[in-house]
This record gives C-alpha cells, sequence and structure tokens, in this order.
C-alpha cells in the first residue's frame, strides 16, 4: 500500500496540504540497529512505520537505557519531530529493532500544516497523549513492579512479538530494554530456568512454561 493508505489524516487534507507532504515525504530503508533519530537536537520528522519495528529509549549519563515504546506496523512517532511543539522536548533514541520502510514527513513541513489544520492539530494532541500515557505506564511498572514480574512481563511480549517461544535475545538487550544491568538480568533467568520457567542458550532463550510466567507477572 502507498503512503495515503497508512496515513490517518490523510482524507482530512486539502489539495495543497496533500502536495506539500508528497513532494517533501521522506522514504527511508532502514537496517536493523540504525539509529534514525539521536537526542533532542535531532529534530528528525514525523515518522510513519511501513513495515518493521522500531524501538524508542532514553539514555542515562551512565549510559543505561530503558525501552519506552515501540512501534510497528502503521504506527506513528511525533516524538522524533517533538521541536515543532515548544513546550515539549524529548532525548530521546529511536533504533531500528528490525530492518524497518518507514516514510518521514519533514518536522517543519508537518508543523505548517498542524498550524492550518483542526484535525491534524487534534491528532497530535492525540497521539502525544498516547505516547505520554506509555511512558506513565513504564514509571508504573519500574516504581511498583518487582524484577521478576517485569522480565516474565518482558519475555512473554516477546514471544507475542516474535510468534515464537524460541527468542534470539541476549541477556544484554533484556537489560537495555528493562533499564537494568546484564549481570542482574542473567541471576533473574537463571533463577527461572531453575524454576523450570525457561531453557537458557547462548543468545537465546526458549519458554518452557508460558502459563506460569503470566501467573507471575500478575501475582
Amino acid at each position: 500500500m502507498s503512503f495515503e493508505n497508512y496515513f490517518p489524516l490523510w482524507n482530512d487534507l486539502n489539495t495543497a496540504q496533500k502536495k506539500l507532504i508528497s513532494d517533501n515525504l521522506i522514504t527511508r530503508n532502514v537496517k536493523k540497529g540504525t539509529i534514525i533519530h539521536n537526542g533532542k537536537l535531532d529534530c528528525t520528522g514525523l515518522l510513519l512505520v511501513k513495515s518493521g519495528q522500531l524501538r524508542t529509549y532514553i539514555l542515562s549519563d551512565e549510559g543505561r537505557e530503558i525501552t519506552l515504546y515501540r512501534l510497528f506496523d502503521m504506527d506513528m512517532c511525533l516524538l522524533s519531530a517533538s521541536c515543532i511543539i515548544r513546550s515539549i522536548q524529548f532525548e530521546v533514541t529511536i533504533e531500528a529493532e528490525k530492518d524497518t520502510d518507514l516514510w518521514i514527513i519533514p518536522a517543519e513541513i508537518y508543523k505548517g500544516i498542524m498550524k492550518e489544520s483542526a484535525p491534524v492539530a487534534n491528532y497530535t494532541n492525540e497521539l502525544m497523549a498516547t505516547r505520554f500515557s506509555d511512558v506513565m505506564w513504564l514509571i508504573e511498572q519500574i516504581m511498583w513492579k518487582s524484577l521478576d514480574k517485569r522480565v516474565a512481563s518482558f519475555l512473554l511480549e516477546e514471544t507475542s512479538i516474535e510468534g515464537t517461544n524460541e527468542l534470539k535475545i541476549t541477556h544484554e538487550t533484556i537489560a537495555n530494554h528493562l533499564g537494568s544491568h546484564r549481570e542482574v538480568i542473567t541471576r533473574m533467568l537463571r533463577y527461572f530456568q531453575g524454576e523450570g520457567l525457561v531453557k537458557l542458550s547462548r543468545g537465546k532463550i526458549t519458554i518452557l512454561d508460558p502459563k506460569r510466567l503470566e501467573t507471575l507477572q500478575r501475582s
């Protein structure tokens, strides 16, 4: 499908606005591991994922990462163009978790249309509210849920995303997602293995008992 089929506001735009976007639209094909957006000084533009998977995360002064949210097919990201909203500045990094095809609407183009179009402005506010809710949910998880529950939730989320119980993922990657240390995650996974929940091998984690993981994350 073309950009018009993916962009939810296309039919709300007038002819001139559609032409402006079409003339300035950037198409990118990025490989897994590519950094697409890096910090608040990098005003990339509004991202729309055609296919693939992106990860939005923040980085501490000590170099620790934590995932804020992920983007999948047809998802949009406004934090990569946060410069269009003066009162909101996010120091986030966006990385391709898989090979990804995406479109980018340059920030200035989107900002100009947002000023002219009430539907675009309203949608932008809704999108920001959704991402804010994602971040608040993450804060609640960090503050109120123990690490074993968070690891269990992450493993179950990964099996849902990948469609398999055999996850090709490193302990370091899980630590980066959860804002923890690799050594801590390794100890937790070894505990899970001792309890018969998972099987660990080099670069792979096999989920053996998803029902008990579900019980653990809810307890």
